[in-house]
């Protein structure tokens, strides 16, 4: 073969070689696939809290409430947010503050708040709220009121009173003669008389008078100097066992109690001896309203589009209402006094028991 051939050959076969090596034949490149639009990020669910005047760190409804909010924050993702009143002429500015910021669902706290609620709900028919302790009748499409059936639980705390009190008197006052600070005195004042009328015995209630409606109040729920003034005057009656319906009053109350020696407190609205453990040593129990749950399923409502307004009643049978455990002082409580406890509570929630006057 001719030196020219091979020369061809050698040729041809490095162009092949280029060519394998180069991959095919270059050719315009595709397009790039137009990129899809990108979505906004969703606006946060606001689930907004205004306070009574107590604040959110008042150890009682307040903060009960707020720990609702901040479950439905862990739980559901949403933007707590709080805006504490110092005077009742903040109700008002603090909802239309809210409303202004775009909340979801706007939670209002304490029966007090019930006028500034309602007048905001009328105003603004589109926005979501819930109160605590207030009821509307007829009731509003946009609000979720939140009642309890705290009588329920303090007939029970009443009746263990009656049962370990040593002098034979219990006492209890309120903070602001309002009907959800006085149905706690009533269930707790009608307890003892059902004890009494059950043993035979003769143990007293100073402070609160169910069948006239009238007793010890302070005026307010933020003093703790009113508070131990009302602890001393009902131990100067006999009092060894004092039931405070005065929020952050009650504390007062507490040191007093504690101070004094052989006298015991009964807490309201959350288990004293966790929001209050100072004074867990004198905690007898406490008259549980589970707040936080209810404002938490409030805010779940709105969240999954299910919300209706009207109204939630929280009871012993719902477990909206309870006597919290005596946890430090199970020993005042023999087994047959809280096989009576247990057995009240079935009565109670089957409605054979007459708890209120």
């Amino acid at each position: 073969m001719s030196k020219k051939i091979y020369s061809l050959l050698a040729l041809l076969l490095l162009a092949s070689l280029v060519l394998a090596a180069c991959g095919p034949a270059a050719t315009e490149a595709p397009a790039p696939a137009p990129e899809e639009p990108v979505a906004p990020p969703a606006a946060a669910f606001k689930a907004c809290q205004v306070t009574d005047t107590g604040g959110v760190d008042d150890a009682s409804f307040n903060q009960t409430s707020w720990e609702g909010v901040l479950m439905a924050q862990r739980e559901l993702g949403v933007e707590a947010k709080v805006l504490e009143s110092q005077q009742q002429a903040d109700y008002e500015r603090n909802i239309n503050a809210f409303i202004e910021e775009g909340c979801d669902i706007i939670i209002t706290v304490g029966f007090l708040l019930g006028d500034a609620t309602a007048a905001m709900a009328e105003q603004n028919p589109d926005q979501k709220f819930s109160i605590v302790d207030y009821a509307y009748d007829p009731a509003y499409d946009n609000v979720l009121g939140l009642v309890f059936a705290t009588e329920e639980a303090a007939f029970l705390a009443g009746y263990a009173a009656a049962a370990v009190t040593q002098t034979g008197v219990v006492g209890t006052f309120g903070g602001i003669q309002i009907p959800p600070v006085t149905v706690f005195m009533d269930g707790f004042a009608m307890g003892v008389k059902y004890y009494n009328e059950q043993k035979g015995t003769d143990v007293r209630v100073v402070g609160w008078d169910p069948e006239t409606q009238t007793g010890s109040f302070t005026g307010n729920f933020e003093s703790l100097d009113d508070g131990r003034a009302q602890a001393e005057a009902l131990m100067g009656e006999g009092a060894d066992i004092i039931m405070p319906v005065a929020g952050p009053v009650g504390l007062g109350t507490a040191a007093a109690a504690m101070e004094a020696g052989n006298v015991y407190i009964i807490g309201v609205d959350t288990d004293w001896t966790i929001s209050s453990p100072e004074y867990r040593s004198i905690t007898f129990t406490s008259v549980r309203k589970n707040m936080d749950v209810a404002v938490y399923e409030s805010i779940e409502e709105v969240v999954n589009g299910t919300f209706a307004g009207g109204l939630f009643v929280g009871t012993l049978e719902n477990d909206g209402v309870g006597l919290a455990p005596f946890h430090d002082l199970a020993g005042m409580v023999s087994a047959e006094l809280q096989a009576e406890l247990d057995a009240l509570q079935q009565e109670i929630i089957a409605g054979n028991i007459q708890v209120m006057p």
